[in-house]
């Protein structure tokens, strides 16, 4: 069920309608964005931009199953998060799982330094924390996130995103303080779907996002 109207034009425009939703934020103290790249980044900019919050990226990377990477087997993040999903009727032998792992691994640390370069991480202890992607559907890089987050012991951990499933949305209310979930159109299929437009962001666009934000952020004096 969802009273926005779907789909979204892109990603930035669905940024915008999250916005909406997590505009009670605006003004708060200590309030940080983090947006799950790379497609959470357009996402995340627009609410960041909206709510006058600093930008920053959290990186997770999906595991995917071998021979059908689009199918999520887990997810890793930062500080050696790693989050399983079981796959019904699926079995992976565990050097499989630990070839996807290494490889996810080394892409993870790649990312990390190409979209921070020199620039240390925010500090997230004592902060309200609003994590952002482009949509939820297994929501296993999600809950990987969050349960990295949660160990910068932040002070309130908000999920946001513009679309997601209904079962996700609910699972992810016992891992964080509060999930926004702005659409739960069923039946869900894929994230994709509600959207106009949506292909696979770039490096360079996250960057660029992100330099932007930076910036803008610092002429608000906050």
């Amino acid at each position: 069920m969802t009273d926005v109207p779907l789909p979204y034009e892109d990603r930035h425009h669905a940024g915008r309608v999250l916005a909406e939703r997590l505009a009670h934020y605006h003004g708060r103290p200590n309030l940080i964005v983090l947006a799950l790249p790379r497609g959470g980044v357009a996402v995340g900019f627009e609410v960041a931009r909206a709510l006058d919050a600093p930008l920053d990226v959290f990186v997770v990377r999906k595991l995917g199953f071998p021979g059908h990477e689009e199918y999520a087997m887990g997810a890793i993040a930062s500080g050696g998060v790693r989050v399983m999903t079981p796959l019904p009727g699926l079995t992976v032998p565990p050097e499989a799982v630990a070839a996807v792992v290494a490889r996810e691994q080394a892409e993870l640390a790649r990312r990390e330094l190409l979209y921070r370069s020199q620039r240390p991480a925010l500090n997230l202890a004592g902060c309200t924390v609003i994590v952002v992607d482009d949509g939820l559907a297994t929501g296993a890089s999600m809950r990987a996130a969050v349960l990295a987050i949660r160990q910068q012991h932040p002070e309130h951990l908000v999920v946001a995103v513009p679309v997601g499933a209904t079962d996700t949305c609910q699972a992810l209310r016992d891992e964080a303080d509060e999930v926004v979930c702005a659409a739960t159109p069923e039946p869900f299929r894929a994230v994709g779907l509600w959207y106009e437009k949506f292909p696979q962001a770039s490096d360079d666009e996250v960057r660029t996002l992100l330099d932007q934000a930076r910036r803008e952020h610092a002429l608000t004096g906050q």
